[in-house]
């Protein structure tokens, strides 16, 4: 998995509330267990229009955000089903950070397994954030795991909560198997020993 350390970007502003994990990676799209190609689904109901052409209205095909890798969205972000294609796809798009008043818990803890950092501010930094994404290219947010800020274009700070254990995950770029790999030599301690104590195993 990928490092998290610090992330400067253009925001795409997603001022939408409930956005679920069907909007975020419509269900034709999960015939699929890789990780990767997953971008083209991402949002595709909302970003693509009927024929397969994209909707110049929608904020990700805008050409100030196309290369957005922070989401600022609205409450309830990822709520719905459980699939864990939602964060696939983003992650395959470029997003590595959403920041929302709320999210739903399983796609909160999945962002976390799979590189991506989910932030949650109070309603009043999401208006800050939202006011400064909207501004376009001319702005970028950046988001310092580190230090647990984000810094607005015109140098406004907002500080954030993370659990210790996520964010030592992130910044190390430990996924499950990842963390498992830090005990490989107890592991192999364990298994020597285990051989001795019990050969007939």
């Amino acid at each position: 998995m990928e490092k998290f350390n610090q992330l400067t970007s253009v925001a795409a502003p997603m001022e939408i509330v409930n956005v679920d994990t069907d909007m975020i990676i419509p269900k034709q799209y999960l015939k699929t267990i890789k990780r990767t190609g997953l971008a083209r689904g991402l949002f595709a109901e909302m970003r693509l229009n009927e024929d397969g052409t994209e909707n110049p209205d929608f904020v990700l095909n805008k050409p100030a955000y196309r290369k957005a890798q922070i989401l600022v969205a609205g409450d309830n972000f990822g709520c719905g089903s459980s699939r864990e294609h939602a964060p696939w796809a983003l992650l395959d798009f470029g997003i590595r950070c959403v920041i929302s008043t709320s999210f739903a818990d399983i796609f909160y803890n999945n962002c976390f397994k799979n590189g991506i950092l989910p932030i949650r501010v109070t309603p009043e930094e999401l208006d800050l954030l939202m006011d400064n994404a909207r501004r376009g290219e001319n702005a970028r947010l950046t988001v310092d795991l580190e230090a647990q800020t984000i810094t607005a274009s015109d140098g406004e700070v907002v500080a954030f909560d993370i659990d210790a254990f996520r964010k030592h995950c992130l910044l190390n770029g430990l996924d499950d198997i990842g963390l498992t790999m830090e005990k490989s030599g107890e592991i192999v301690d364990y298994e020597a020993r285990n051989a001795d104590e019990r050969p007939w195993v």
